[in-house]
């Protein structure tokens, strides 16, 4: 028997959408909304940006201190690699070569820049003679138009055969020892793929992809005013699209240099941090610059070109923000660091400032004020007060890294930071400049330099330690909940201030106290 018709409701009587009987021809507020709670409306996340700057593995560490950390193998292990180009001080081509993928090492065509142009330096002798080992190895070596300079800029740069290329700076010499158990960093470009077209127009501001390729192209070319050392390399990279870099290029070219305002130029030295600087916001209130190197030169004995020409490149007016000059700190180990630190005296080898000459000793004196300890548990240092402790986890890995970072603090904050192969050295940065405005380095030299609002719009930048990304509640109480951009910060807070009686490790004196290892110094 079928069934009979479904009796069609009338309209009139029920509201189609909610079912709602009608009454009186109208429905009342309250029965005409859902009764289940209303929908919560979506949070939006808080975008956390993991920092720009990384540390490399430190072997005698456990995991929890290695956590984001890079090692050698992470940059070269990629079967992609096609070709290599290693810019260093010092080289151990068997080390360099061990870290390739091991079924396609023999195919990388690398190239090795060095600075060892004497023909009797042994440093010299030794890579001809590891090079000769390997077809695929060829060196190249820079010109060194000054005695007292070096080759001392670190970059990889790399070609994968699926189009892309890559830019590595980083403070680590290619040998074993500095990637094992000493601290360092490193910054690495987004894979680059190769231009599809020539651009309308080529941004050149600060910070941007595209000023970054014209000063890294600028940067390399100066390689071949005398001869052509990587003439091919300026090539390659030119066909390349660098438009996801964020960061600007600080890097130093010796010889004599004009001290110039043509925007369209590339300087060096302190003369280019410090235009760069001039566009980069700062914020009011105290703030403080931290430069940490693993080497402090001969500079005077006055602090006039530390005062006047390096630390002025670093805190120079700027186009927007403050223009009040920050306190400068400087972190330089003392040989009790340096004998606690996991490879004992063996890693001040690579450490160096001397205090035997009188004007040597006048230096220390005007240094002292502002030296700090790498590591802040030490006995005798003087610790600041009232500041957070903060665990950087590379107190006993010796420092080869060098970093120059402006902290604000009030806000709690980064302004800027810059990883670079530079120390505290006149050969480094340049000379004062001369009665004809010319400005005379000596040793080649590279950086990057990074700030918050490259990455984010009113974005916030702040340390992290033992890890590569802000914390989601950072600067939460601060009224700050937009964009945060981690700054990996390899030394432990607060800072500890030389005591009067302490003298920075210098590798040329000798130690009877004996280090972890139950060894000894004899200096060389």
């Amino acid at each position: 028997m079928d069934e009979p018709p479904t009796k069609r409701r009338r309209l009139s009587d029920v509201d189609e959408e909610h079912g709602e009987k009608k009454l009186g021809g109208c429905v009342p507020a309250s029965l005409s909304h859902p009764i289940s709670p209303p929908r919560k409306r979506r949070v939006r996340e808080r975008e956390l940006i993991p920092s720009p700057i990384r540390l490399t593995t430190i072997q005698d560490l456990p995991d929890e201190s290695n956590v984001g950390a890079v090692s050698l193998h992470d940059l070269l292990g990629d079967a992609l690699i096609l070709e290599c180009w290693d810019f260093n001080y010092l080289h151990d081509v068997d080390f360099l070569m061990s870290h390739f993928d091991k079924d396609t090492r023999a195919l990388v065509k690398v190239h090795v820049v060095h600075g060892f142009w004497k023909r009797e330096d042994m440093n010299k002798l030794v890579l001809e003679q590891q090079a000769a080992q390997y077809s695929n190895v060829t060196l190249h070596t820079a010109y060194m138009p000054e005695p007292f300079g070096t080759h001392h800029s670190k970059m990889l740069v790399l070609f994968r055969n699926d189009d892309t290329a890559q830019v590595i700076i980083h403070t680590a010499n290619m040998i074993a020892k500095d990637w094992t158990n000493m601290t360092n960093g490193v910054w690495q470009s987004p894979p680059l793929p190769r231009l599809q077209t020539e651009p309308s127009e080529i941004d050149t501001e600060v910070g941007s992809g595209s000023k970054f390729k014209i000063d890294l192209l600028n940067y390399l070319r100066a390689y071949n005013d005398k001869r052509n050392v990587c003439r091919s390399l300026v090539d390659e990279l030119e066909m390349y699209d660098f438009s996801a870099v964020r960061g600007a290029l600080v890097a130093s070219v010796p010889g004599r240099h004009d001290v110039h305002d043509d925007p369209t130029r590339t300087r060096w030295g302190w003369t280019g941090v410090k235009h760069t600087l001039r566009s980069v916001p700062v914020q009011e209130g105290k703030s403080e610059v931290v430069v940490q190197i693993s080497s402090i030169a001969t500079l005077g004995g006055t602090d006039t070109w530390l005062q006047r020409t390096l630390f002025d490149s670093f805190s120079p007016r700027t186009n927007a923000g403050s223009s009040k000059r920050p306190e400068f700190k400087v972190i330089f180990p003392t040989a009790d660091e340096i004998r606690r630190s996991l490879d004992g005296y063996e890693s001040g080898g690579s450490i160096h400032t001397k205090v035997a000459s009188a004007m040597q000793a006048k230096q220390l004196l005007y240094l002292r004020p502002i030296l700090h300890h790498w590591a802040n548990d030490c006995e005798k240092g003087i610790r600041m007060e009232g500041e957070e402790e903060r665990d950087g986890g590379r107190q006993r890995a010796a420092p080869h890294i060098k970093t120059y970072i402006r902290y604000n603090k009030e806000s709690k904050t980064i302004d800027w930071a810059l990883l670079t192969s530079a120390n505290m050295s006149k050969q480094a940065w340049g000379e004062a400049k001369n009665a004809s405005r010319q400005v005379r380095i000596a040793s080649w030299e590279i950086g990057v330099l990074v700030w918050p609002e490259l990455f984010a719009e009113k974005a916030k930048m702040v340390g992290t330690f033992m890890t590569d990304v802000p914390g989601k509640d950072d600067l939460k109480g601060d009224g700050h909940d937009g964009p945060l951009v981690g700054l990996r910060i390899p030394y432990s807070l607060p800072l500890q201030r030389y005591e009067k009686s302490e003298r920075p490790w210098v590798a040329t004196e000798t130690y009877t106290t004996p280090d972890c290892k139950g060894q000894f110094w004899g200096g060389y």
